[in-house]
């Protein structure tokens, strides 16, 4: 069986520690999923809890959303190997994070397009060279400011909301920096491909 914990029906990091809540649930049940706002949470949930922790969310990687992604990728491609993704919008959000990660292992040819402020970490973005590098899986990982040129040739377009985690407050500058980004039809021409690919992990602000 399954069981929820709502963040109003626990005391984890509050009343208990995080480690002790992870020994707790480490022997009631046979894994752990996280879905909330610190990767440092998660990460401390699986140092202690003895059973698999896995990250449904956190504010800097959103690994089970990229499963669900590249499946489709491949469904409508019939492989990941050589296909070019184009990730356009915060370039150092928790799904740009990922789907890097992942398309380093899967041998994929990734792009953010983004504003040069909202890059990813650099650090981050040779950690995804040196997987690509050491697993020999041919992935190409690009990071560019111009979006128009990230776009072309790709097989698939991702986009995600314009203020990640925490950051509702920055909205109004967040639009003005990212209009350029948003993904139109204008841009999805640009990819020169007829068949090309529109993701977007949800829920979008349409208004």
């Amino acid at each position: 069986g399954v069981t929820y914990l709502e963040p109003g029906s626990s005391q984890m990091g509050k009343k208990e520690s995080i480690a002790d809540t992870a020994r707790v649930l480490g022997r009631m049940y046979d894994g752990i999923e996280y879905r909330g706002f610190s990767q440092d949470l998660v990460q401390e949930l699986s140092d202690y809890a003895g059973v698999p922790v896995w990250n449904g969310l956190t504010d800097q990687f959103h690994p089970t959303q990229v499963l669900a992604d590249f499946l489709t990728i491949q469904e409508e491609f019939g492989t990941l190997k050589g296909i070019k993704l184009v990730y356009v919008g915060d370039g150092r959000n928790n799904m740009a994070n990922s789907l890097m990660i992942g398309a380093a292992k899967m041998g994929m040819h990734f792009v953010i397009g983004s504003p040069k402020s909202l890059f990813p970490e650099d650090g981050l973005v040779a950690e995804c060279r040196k997987i690509a590098q050491d697993c020999q899986s041919g992935a190409v990982i690009e990071v560019l400011d111009d979006p128009k040129a990230a776009v072309k040739g790709a097989h698939a377009v991702y986009t995600d909301v314009w203020a990640s985690m925490g950051e509702e407050d920055q909205i109004p500058a967040r639009v003005k920096l990212l209009t350029p980004y948003k993904v139109t039809m204008e841009m999805v021409q640009k990819t020169g491909n007829p068949d090309v690919l529109f993701l977007h992990c949800l829920p979008a602000f349409h208004d």
